[in-house]
């Protein structure tokens, strides 16, 4: 099953206004005129004029005081003044992702300032893989019988009516701190705070559940008659850490909060930070990453914390990880943190191939809504893979594992997660079929349920039939990238990364930028399976590449995670990238989608691999002072031929050519004609023999061979009837079709395309040995 090709959405034609420019100029010092960055926030139009500076630069931002949380805020922090007060016990309740786990940690932080550590201050954290998101009476009873008499939840608690009561039985108060959708009536806590209950477009309500933990301990530092030993802001990269993790709009002050969070966690690998977090400075280390970037938490930080829930289960010791001054304990914690996530990595990696080919045999056409289980499926990356075939497939997707039968009768259960697509609210569809639930939660777009096993097919039933009628037509909404520039080669690099740096922290509702690039070519193209810190390869492929167009001076490197060197298209393509720097890589573009060039450029497609070089000298060659050929001969009446050629045109001789299939054995030549075959076959690209054998370094011969090959394994070759878009008015396309079933190829066959790709080969080492002197005898 292949996903759906991507829409791309073109920038808008309208330049932004001097006027414009100059307003954004101002908002960000060391850079005159910056053009790329006020085109961006024009075509986005994220806000007024007035708020940009505040936008862009947090030293220009107001942050809104906690006190705007009103009376449940002040409620919460007299009760907790009472508490350290008196002595009290207090318990954080927290969750295992990585806002949860962020926001106990700043609470274990921050009340463990006024409150002592174990003694009087714990925290609690339900198991992802046995539990669900929310109280529950188990943790309720431990903490009741550690003594705890105040408990303050975050990320969690404002749909748990029931376990709230259940907690005032035991003598427990509860404080809730939350992010997540708000519930009908009262649920008996002594206070709700949750920027939910604000209007839509505060600067407050996008807060995620690190954020709202972050202002309750503003609201009480504020309150206190002396500050404690550290300021609030010594938890800001723990804040920073949460937000951008989480699925929430960065806007307002969550914005604000991760860009001088960031600031504060870049600090955590300089030799003696201002407060020292050993354990985040080892887990940058662990994921080669300096803190710097948003990047550095979405795809380094923020995984591997969630990891440790979705495969142990159990994510306590993250709290340890991120608070403990002990290097050596956390030392060894980060390590297993890093272990997880490799693990995390081959799981989802084999669980979407398992869910994409069940998906194969779904009726996408009259499937709105995917609701696949298995008995098999680790419950922990179920969100993960739904959200990479929603992403794919532009279909909300819920995917659950079956628990095994009980032993008391009870109903056989089945529990998972859910992601959702733009424009369809998760949560109101669960809650308009809650009668089939057992339980439910989350946001919008991402969500959990837990079901009984014989409800599973009316729930998909009625999820499909919803979003049907909310979403109209019977065919999935196409997946859409909004292109936000055009740019070429040569203007990636340093100058438009600094500028586009000033949009970051990037999230829902303001994207990583996407730079269109047209008519451009891949070069030293390969790819290579990663390998973890112990040296084993895991099931991920990276392929890298080199940018050029025909104004490129240089090549610029970029990556496509996930894809095969073979999948990229021959010859000219469009391409839509990001891109990005780290310290390791430097400057470069991540892959997001490409396309062959609809109208070929003049002039021929320069070499994949290699620039224009004179056969033997490797000394530059200008196409208009000599006579090129693309290839080194096979015998020497192609020489002869070429040499008369150039005679007759009055120029010299001169060879453009890359030795690239040269060093692939004849097997792995078949290798990469399969997969460019499937690649075209999925693409309905049409291609000319020509461009196929300069792609593989074939000549058409052995080309034929390698095409009779394939049509013994599945593939059906047959002239491209469509309009020529990309090729020679003198040569036709072929397109290329390939039958799913499984086919043995014939033996024979291949073997014919393996013998004579031999002797080509030998024949090409041979000639590109000999002197040129010698040829011209």
């Amino acid at each position: 099953m292949d996903a759906l090709p991507l829409r791309w959405d073109m920038p808008r034609a309208d330049a932004a206004p001097d006027s414009w420019v100059e307003t954004v100029a101002q908002a960000v010092p060391g850079i005159t005129s910056p053009r790329w960055l006020a085109q961006v926030l024009w075509q986005r139009q994220l806000g007024p004029a007035s708020d940009l500076g505040g936008w862009l630069n947090p030293a220009q931002y107001q942050p809104t005081p906690a006190s705007t949380f009103g009376s449940d805020l002040a409620i919460a922090v007299s009760r907790l003044q009472q508490a350290i007060a008196s002595e009290e016990k207090v318990a954080i309740w927290g969750d295992f992702d990585a806002d949860g786990v962020t926001s106990t940690a700043v609470l274990w932080d921050g009340l463990g300032q006024l409150i002592p550590k174990g003694d009087r201050l714990t925290y609690f954290i339900p198991n992802r893989l046995s539990e669900s998101h929310g109280l529950s009476q188990r943790g309720l009873d431990q903490l009741a019988q550690w003594g705890a008499t105040l408990l303050v939840t975050c990320d969690t608690g404002s749909t748990s009516g029931a376990e709230i009561a259940y907690a005032k039985t035991l003598g427990l108060e509860v404080i809730v701190t939350d992010h997540h959708t708000l519930p009908d009536g009262d649920i008996g806590a002594i206070a709700l705070i949750n920027p939910r209950s604000l209007p839509p477009e505060h600067p407050l309500a996008t807060l995620s559940g690190v954020a709202v933990a972050y202002k309750l301990l503003e609201g009480l530092y504020e309150a206190l008659d002396s500050p404690p030993p550290l300021p609030l802001e010594h938890v800001l990269d723990l804040v920073a850490i949460g937000l951008i993790a989480d699925l929430v709009e960065l806007r307002g002050d969550c914005r604000y909060l991760a860009q001088i969070g960031l600031a504060r966690l870049q600090t955590q690998t300089q030799p003696h930070p201002p407060y020292p977090r050993p354990g985040l400075a080892e887990l940058l280390a662990l994921c080669k990453r300096t803190g710097d970037r948003p990047t550095d938490i979405s795809f380094g930080l923020g995984p591997r914390i969630n990891a440790v829930s979705r495969i142990h289960g159990d994510a306590s010791f993250c709290v340890e990880l991120l608070t403990s001054r002990d290097r050596d304990r956390t030392k060894t914690l980060a390590y297993e943190a890093e272990l997880a996530n490799t693990r995390r990595k081959a799981l989802q990696r084999d669980l979407y191939g398992q869910v994409m080919a069940r998906i194969a045999q779904v009726d996408l056409a009259t499937t709105r809504c995917l609701v696949l289980a298995d008995e098999t499926w680790p419950t922990g990356i179920l969100g993960l893979v739904a959200g990479q075939v929603t992403q794919a497939l532009g279909r909300p997707t819920i995917l659950l594992r079956i628990d095994p039968p009980t032993e008391d009768g009870s109903p056989q259960l089945a529990r998972g997660s859910a992601r959702s697509v733009a424009g369809l609210d998760l949560y109101q569809l669960f809650q308009a079929q809650s009668a089939l639930l057992s339980g439910f939660g989350g946001h919008p777009l991402a969500a959990g349920l837990t079901l009984p096993v014989e409800h599973i097919e009316v729930l998909a039933a009625a999820l499909n039939r919803m979003v049907r009628d909310q979403l109209g037509g019977d065919g999935a909404p196409q997946p859409t990238i909004q292109i936000d520039l055009t740019v070429t080669v040569a203007e990636l690099g340093q100058p438009l990364f600094r500028e586009l740096k000033w949009l970051e922290p990037c999230g829902m509702g303001n994207p990583v930028p996407k730079l269109l690039l047209r008519n451009v070519w891949f070069q030293n193209v390969f790819h290579k399976k990663l390998r973890d810190r112990q040296n084993k390869a895991v099931s991920f492929i990276k392929t890298e590449f080199e940018l050029w167009d025909d104004v490129a001076e240089t090549g610029f490197p970029g990556e496509w995670w996930g894809h095969y060197r073979d999948e990229l298209p021959p010859g000219r393509c469009d391409v839509v990238v990001e891109l990005d720097f780290n310290s390791n890589t430097g400057y470069h573009v991540k892959l997001v989608d490409v396309r062959p060039t609809a109208v070929e450029a003049p002039g021929p497609v320069p070499g994949q691999s290699a620039p224009v070089l004179d056969w033997r000298q490797h000394s530059p060659v200008n196409r208009e002072s000599a006579l090129v050929v693309n290839q080194i001969p096979m015998q020497w009446s192609d020489w002869q031929a070429w040499q008369r050629q150039a005679a007759q045109a009055g120029l010299p001789l001169a060879l453009a050519f890359s030795s690239e299939m040269d060093d692939l054995s004849p097997g792995e030549v078949w290798q990469e004609l399969v997969g460019l075959a499937k690649y075209l076959a999925r693409t309905q690209t049409g291609v000319t023999r020509s461009q196929l054998g300069d792609r593989l370094r074939l000549s058409p011969p052995s080309l034929a061979l390698g095409l009779a090959a394939l049509e013994t394994a599945g593939f059906a070759i047959a002239p491209d009837l469509r309009p020529l878009a990309v090729t020679d008015p003198d040569e036709d396309l072929i397109t290329i079709q390939f039958d799913p079933d499984p086919v043995t190829p014939a033996p024979a066959a291949i073997q014919q395309f393996l013998e004579a790709l031999k002797e080509e080969q030998f024949r090409r080492r041979y000639f590109a040995q000999v002197p040129v002197t010698a040829l011209s005898w």
